[in-house]
């Protein structure tokens, strides 16, 4: 009698000591599948002693659960052991193991990270703490405390890759038993899945685990187009099984002619390949000829070409479709030729030619170090099989502190298609598709990136956001002088190259904050009638002590920065900073009390600056006025952004003054400015072949550099807008362009653009 017959009886009035029976058994089954037992089968490749230890971790983790219950009604125990189970075919070592027998010990049983140091050291102790979510931790949206627990999960991962396969275990063994879940939950978990740990598998060369994730997900996320999909998966599968035997034989037979021992298995696409292809090149599933592929498993490298030939011999090569992955292995270390053939009756079948240690690699990925280590199927796996990314996740860290920004970076280190380029001396780098040469640049080094100042592609000069492809020689031209800029944010594709830019625009502008701040500081101090700063010295460090607990910043420089961005103002810090000096006996000079408050301007409210250009991300120049040296000005402190300078003129700075009028300070221009300055002009003109040419020849004629340039969409017009932002030294030099514009013949009108409300 069946399961269901049993329970259909019992209900129905059975005899007590039968549901008693049934009852018992049902709970033996449960507890044989909790035990220790269960796991030991698999343990034959560790030590005794260490097999006791992983027996020890079974046994606190058992107690640690005890009464707790998986949505299928199973003991929860069964969860860890089968995470545990599949680390063992990893062949993963005993400190793993008892990691995966505890990762939800401390999220979910109230055992803390000590309790584990204590009794079972602190390497256990980490590994589960990597695997920990943050849910005591409160975050405002539900994204940000995933993004929060992944870069947890990351970082664990990149100083000990065994975070990473427990964890990938454990979604594994979840998403098998997803069906047990509500079904209000499939896809939230599954979308995760797909987006974020199959990525993360293929990125480790987890190829097995990579296909059944990405399959699990599928299945969950689109049930009825998985089970459509499957059911014809299973029709063509039965017509073509004929075929598939005869192709087998066939080259099984031709290797046996040329005397190459050679193993040969059958593949077949997964679900989720055929339905990504299908939907992704707009196919039907009759249209999708590849769906079947064979592994041949040879003794070496050389073999690998040869069984090559013997195949073009039998079939004809589908153009463009050979992929040589073992002279340039792919970037999670996997290695293997394909060739996709016109097999009999005209349907197309993949091979794929590899030596056994690749197929290893191919199916585990940096499992294959624990699994086939004893055999060192290769000296230099490590490197190779991703080390070199987890190690980047760390770098990617120094320079980025929040969460959802980490994520984002890494989410494009994920994607896994990717192109593979030269350096100069050969050197083979693989970076995401769509990678430009700045990104190539900072792959080398962050050093040659940051000091980037040209670039060749081919021995041809391109421009930085110039996307490299498959085959190219890259070469970077660096100088002492150079620094990232800005714009590099809208093209760059690696999350290293964005944080590495991001880190040293940050440092950059903190540095010109902090230099503005105490520029700003000394400026209404001088206005309280003290000429300078109290010196940092520690004689004066009490002073500064009491300054900084009541604005509540942590050190001077933070203060000063704080000024600088505007998130502090310097005159309520001056005169708290005067109350204290008096303490130590300072007085107000009256001589410059008076001067400093009555040169000033009535509406300013705090010291002034001089602007010379040079003072780099700490002043923003407004974009609505572009002011440039001879116009009057204003500094408007902005909340977090630093000193943003307007026209006097400006409407949207006479409407912040309104309403914001002690952000604003007393600014003005040196005698000698440093640079040139952006001004915006427009130009109406008549409609015809060479009038920009000309335009633009008058404003070189007066060294005005034209920056930007916009034009009507009309071209059909009889007359023209012509909109620029031209860069000049000052208002005369700015008058000296438009007076030579207004000359040309072509010209009907040259002003310069008005502010914008």
């Amino acid at each position: 009698m069946n399961a269901e017959s049993n329970q259909v009886s019992a209900s129905e009035g059975q005899a007590p000591e039968r549901t008693q029976e049934i009852s018992n058994a049902t709970a033996a089954a449960n507890a044989a599948a909790a035990s220790f037992a269960a796991l030991t089968d698999s343990l034959d490749y560790l030590e005794p002693a260490q097999v006791d230890l992983v027996r020890q971790a079974y046994r606190f983790a058992d107690a640690a659960h005890l009464g707790q219950l998986r949505n299928s009604g199973e003991p929860y125990i069964t969860h860890p052991i089968a995470v545990a189970a599949q680390c063992a075919q990893w062949k993963l070592d005993a400190q793993a193991l008892m990691a995966a027998l505890l990762h939800d010990a401390m999220e979910d049983c109230g055992v803390t990270k000590g309790d584990l140091v204590e009794h079972f050291g602190a390497s256990v102790a980490e590994l589960v703490d990597g695997l920990t979510k943050l849910d005591k931790l409160q975050f405002d949206t539900r994204e940000e405390n995933q993004a929060e627990s992944f870069r947890k999960m990351l970082l664990a991962m990149a100083r000990d890759v065994r975070v990473i396969l427990i964890k990938l275990a454990d979604r594994s063994h979840n998403m098998r038993t997803l069906a047990d879940m509500p079904r209000s939950k499939w896809g939230r978990i599954a979308s995760e899945t797909l987006e974020i740990y199959a990525p993360i598998a293929h990125r480790l060369g987890l190829n097995q685990t990579y296909r059944e994730l990405q399959d699990l997900s599928f299945r969950y996320l689109h049930p009825w187009r998985y089970a459509t999909l499957s059911k014809a998966v299973a029709k063509a599968r039965s017509r073509r099984r004929d075929l598939v035997q005869k192709v087998q034989m066939d080259v099984d037979a031709a290797f046996v002619r040329v005397g190459l021992p050679a193993r040969l298995a059958g593949r077949e696409k997964t679900l989720f390949a055929i339905y990504e292809k299908m939907t992704q090149k707009h196919l039907s599933f009759a249209q999708v000829t590849d769906l079947y592929g064979f592994r041949v498993i040879v003794g070496s490298v050389t073999e690998c070409y040869t069984a090559l030939g013997v195949l073009h011999q039998m079939y004809k090569p589908v153009p463009g479709k050979f992929k040589d992955h073992i002279a340039i292995a792919k970037v999670n270390g996997y290695q293997s030729l394909h060739t996709t053939l016109v097999g009999p009756s005209g349907v197309n079948i993949e091979f794929q030619m590899r030596t056994e240690e690749m197929h290893l690699i191919a199916e585990a990925g940096v499992a294959a170090h624990w699994l086939y280590k004893e055999k060192d199927v290769d000296g230099g796996s490590a490197e190779r099989l991703g080390t070199k990314w987890l190690q980047s996740l760390l770098d990617i860290q120094n320079e980025t502190r929040d969460a959802a920004e980490f994520w984002d970076h890494v989410k494009v280190d994920l994607f896994p298609d990717a192109v593979y380029v030269f350096t100069p001396k050969s050197q083979i780098l693989a970076l995401p598709r769509g990678a430009t040469v700045v990104d190539f640049a900072y792959a080398i080094h962050s050093d040659v990136g940051n000091h980037t100042a040209a670039a060749k592609v081919n021995n041809e000069q391109v421009p930085l956001r110039t996307e490299i492809h498959n085959g190219d020689i890259v070469e970077i031209i660096t100088t002492p002088t150079t620094t990232p800029n800005p714009a590099w944010l809208g093209f760059v594709r690696t999350g290293r190259a964005r944080s590495k830019i991001r880190s040293h625009l940050k440092s950059l502008a903190q540095a010109d904050s902090e230099t503005l701040g105490e520029k700003l500081l000394t400026q209404a101090l001088r206005a309280e009638g003290l000429e300078r700063l109290p010196p940092n010295t520690e004689e004066m460090q009490p002073l500064w002590d009491k300054l900084l607990r009541f604005t509540g910043s942590r050190a001077r420089s933070e203060l000063m920065t704080d000024i600088g961005l505007g998130k502090r103002i310097a005159t309520i810090v001056a005169k708290r900073l005067l109350g204290l000096m008096a303490e130590h006996g300072y007085r107000p000079d009256a001589l410059l009390l008076t001067r400093e408050r009555y040169s000033s301007h009535e509406r300013i409210s705090q010291g002034g600056v001089s602007l010379d250009g040079s003072e780099n991300a700490s002043v923003k120049y407004a974009p609505c006025c572009r002011p440039v040296p001879g116009d009057e000005i204003v500094g408007y402190l902005g909340r977090g952004e630093g000193l943003v300078v307007h026209a006097a003129s400006c409407a949207i700075a006479r409407r912040l003054q309104a309403k914001d009028s002690e952000r604003f300070i007393s600014v003005d221009w040196s005698e000698e400015p440093t640079r040139m300055f952006e001004t915006g002009i427009v130009v109406t003109v008549n409609n015809g072949k060479g009038v920009l040419a000309r335009v633009a020849a008058d404003l070189a004629s007066v060294e005005a550099d034209i920056i930007h340039i916009d034009m009507d969409d009309e071209v059909a017009l009889d007359t023209v807008n012509l909109r620029l932002v031209i860069g000049v030294r000052d208002t005369t030099h700015l008058e000296a362009a438009l007076r030579s514009l207004r000359r040309t013949h072509a010209v009907l009108r040259a002003v310069r653009a008005l502010p914008t409300a």
